[in-house]
């Protein structure tokens, strides 16, 4: 048998940091495997999983744009992550050989603001894909319960607030922000590679925490905007670590060494 590997799969996925993340916890803990970044175009995805599920060395896969929503038609769904987030990030074999699917982002994107008392609050959110859906599932879970979502097309915004039993409001992408305690860029824009994010943050209040998914670049230009305001800001790399430490565990059976998450972080900030 050659060595054991898991993946991170997207179209683009050249600026990924996720083989480096978990590459380096096998590397702490001694383990024989490896991660790999492999670029599966939408037309291709359906033959990716295939494949794979007959690969004894393969232990299961990280999935980003644009594949969150459509891998759910690809895999089996023992935990119902498809009624209850609506999207995966996380693709593996149980115990009986089978392909399923489950979602690690939304205790990743949680766990930097887990501090934070969201109850009553009201947060907006930039996007209506498959990152936002673990991030709206989170607030609920958090107890927030009104939000301003952002999204190019209102009624797929719209059906998302109901989806996860939030009240507020659906607003054009580029409308002006309301008074908000947290404010989520759950999409690609101010990514490398993609169009900015272009928005006006005056209207926020002044302890409001800025959060950014995205992580590459790593100072994004919503970031550099928010410090300039003097707001608090939370980057992208922080949901990739905790997202990819409950996705290790799945593929390889040992929970990552967290112990050492300063030195990781001096890694992936090169």
């Amino acid at each position: 048998m050659n060595m054991p590997y898991a993946e991170v799969i997207g179209s683009p996925v050249a600026h990924t940091k996720s083989p480096i993340i978990h590459n380096f916890w096998l590397t702490k803990l001694g383990i024989k495997g490896e991660y790999r970044a492999i670029e599966v175009t939408p037309d291709a995805l359906a033959d990716f999983i295939e494949r794979r599920s007959v690969d004894p060395d393969w232990r299961g896969c990280n999935v980003t744009i644009p594949h969150k929503i459509t891998v759910m038609g690809h895999v089996a769904d023992p935990g119902d992550v498809r009624a209850s987030i609506g999207a995966m990030n996380t693709i593996t074999r149980d115990r009986d050989g089978l392909v399923i699917g489950t979602n690690t982002d939304a205790a990743g994107f949680y766990a930097p603001i887990a501090d934070m008392d969201l109850a009553g609050e009201l947060v907006a959110v930039i996007g209506s894909g498959g990152a936002a859906h673990a991030v709206l599932f989170a607030l609920a879970r958090a107890g927030v319960t009104d939000v301003a979502l952002l999204a190019r097309n209102p009624l797929k915004g719209a059906a998302l607030l109901a989806r996860f039993g939030l009240k507020g409001s659906v607003h054009n992408i580029k409308a002006t922000l309301p008074p908000v305690a947290l404010l989520v860029n759950a999409t690609s824009l101010g990514m490398t590679g993609q169009p900015p994010l272009k928005i006006d943050l005056s209207p926020l209040l002044d302890d409001a925490v800025v959060y950014d998914l995205v992580y590459a670049p790593l100072q994004t230009q919503l970031l550099a905007a928010a410090e300039s305001r003097g707001l608090a800001t939370v980057g992208g790399l922080d949901m990739l670590v905790g997202q990819a430490a409950f996705a290790f565990e799945l593929f390889f059976g040992a929970s990552p060494p967290r112990d050492c998450d300063d030195e990781l972080m001096a890694l992936l900030t090169k």
